[in-house]
């Protein structure tokens, strides 16, 4: 009996053993950022502003209360509120926002975001010893969201830039903000994923992550494992206006091109081809007689613009931009934004099946980006009905009041499920059918007639918000 209970005990002793081994290695499988936080949190600041906002006082016009007290204590508490009666008015005051920023000089230069300091009448920097500063706006780019500050200081601590090129999806990342004005805040998590493009920001390839990011942390930097800042905190995807493990950082890369040009010239010039652009999916694609979706589909050249008046055409697909592969219509941005203004580039294109080159000089991307204009008035005349759509050509008044180059059909009705499939809507004006234009009901039904069932074809459509190419399948005859 006393050897089956040394045996036991040696098993349990045993099996702790190897359950307390266990958990520590899958403990050491964690990274430990104590070090790293305690290295590069200095280089990290909070940033606050002052902006100028008016509280309206008074009820609305025609609005008005009865019995309105003029004298004693309630006299007052309602003007107060309300206003003399029937006069507006407002009350000034000084709104406070909070971000962060880290520091990249020791002469006291700093990074954060533009919306941080957009409007502000002071800038005030607290960095991690206490000190409160006024910092000075260098220079401010909203398209990336970046802007530059400078404080009027010498030796701080200094955040070490890395890069953001070798970054993969999945590895260990940290952030060091004031979310919620808490200073000095860290959380951790990972990359999500990279080259992320968002609706409002077209020039910025950004890095999306899981880590916790909130308000204030707007402006912080986010570190790699080895303490390198490789990206800057910019913005969260959210429903309830808190984290939700949608966080997108500016690549580090992006913003020190934005800086050096707000250092030397205070304005940041970018590469502009003068193009609109759409994604190509896999119905285009085969409408295109491409294998797979790829690239940036030109859907608008616009006039006066570098790429009017080259080889470019409407419907080509811009599948590489220099020798470097244009994945899809997101990438193209960036690698245009990036390109010297005046240099001359190459694209290939696929145009009919068939792959070309164009050559083009770059030009600069203008202040405010060009839009179409107007929607079409439609006038219920002339119509004729071919799969499913309810047609009539454009006028001469209407194709100067929508600022088009040439005519085309004004979709009355959607009456068949393919066009519906599609994504055509009432009001869309149809430019192009299969890479030929079309500016009579009779030119779109000769180009699909003959078009056999279940075969894709593209439709450039113009919208107020812009052009957009469309495919619809052809249906079965009936």
């Amino acid at each position: 009996m006393k050897v089956g209970k040394s045996v036991v005990s040696y098993l349990v002793g045993f099996g702790l053993l190897f359950l307390m081994a266990t958990q520590v290695q899958g403990r050491s499988g964690l990274p430990d950022f104590t070090e790293l936080v305690e290295d590069t949190a200095d280089a990290v600041v909070n940033i606050s502003t002052s902006k100028p906002a008016v509280v309206q006082r008074g009820l609305p016009p025609g609005m008005e209360i009865p019995g309105f007290p003029k004298e004693g204590p309630f006299g007052d508490l309602f003007q107060r509120f309300f206003g003399e009666p029937g006069e507006g008015g407002g009350e000034h005051f000084n709104s406070r926002s909070l971000g962060s920023g880290f520091i990249i000089s020791q002469d006291g230069y700093v990074i954060t975001n533009h919306h941080v300091v957009k409007d502000a009448e002071e800038i005030i920097v607290k960095l991690s010893d206490r000190r409160m500063l006024i910092a000075e706006l260098i220079g401010t780019d909203p398209r990336s969201d970046i802007a530059l500050l400078k404080l009027d200081a010498t030796d701080l601590p200094v955040a070490r830039l890395g890069t953001s090129d070798d970054v993969k999806v999945g590895q260990w990342v940290l952030a060091i903000g004031s979310p919620f004005g808490f200073d000095a805040s860290v959380t951790a998590g990972i990359v999500s994923a990279k080259g992320r493009s968002l609706p409002s920001e077209s020039y910025v390839p950004f890095i999306q992550t899981d880590v916790a990011i909130n308000p204030g942390n707007s402006g912080s930097p986010l570190f790699d494992l080895d303490g390198n800042v490789i990206g800057i905190n910019s913005q969260i995807y959210t429903r309830s206006g808190g984290f939700m493990g949608l966080s997108f950082a500016i690549p580090i890369e992006v913003a020190v091109d934005v800086v050096d040009q707000l250092k030397d010239s205070g304005f940041v010039s970018r590469g502009w081809l003068g193009v609109y652009i759409q994604e190509v999916t896999m119905e285009l694609a085969q409408s295109f007689g491409m294998d797979k979706p790829a690239g940036a589909l030109v859907a608008k050249i616009l006039p006066g613009s570098p790429a009017e008046g080259t080889d470019l055409e409407v419907g080509d697909v811009i599948l590489g931009y220099n020798g470097e592969e244009v994945q899809s219509s997101a990438a193209l941005p960036v690698m245009v934004g990036r390109t010297k203004v005046g240099e001359t580039v190459k694209l290939k294109v696929m145009r009919g099946g068939k792959t070309r080159t164009v050559k083009l000089k770059v030009g600069q991307l203008p202040e405010k980006d060009q839009v179409l204009a107007g929607e079409p008035s439609v006038e219920e005349e002339q119509t004729d009905v071919v799969l499913g759509l309810s047609l009539r050509a454009l006028a001469e008044q209407e194709i100067k009041t929508m600022k088009l180059d040439s005519g085309g059909l004004v979709v009355l009705d959607v009456q068949g499920d393919p066009a519906k499939f599609a994504g055509i809507r009432k009001g869309d004006v149809i430019q192009m059918v299969n890479g030929e234009s079309v500016e009579a009901v009779s030119d779109f039904r000769g180009l699909v007639e003959d078009l056999p069932a279940g075969k894709y074809v593209s439709l450039l459509v113009q919208r107020p918000q812009g052009p957009e190419f469309l495919a619809m399948r052809i249906p079965e005859k009936q």
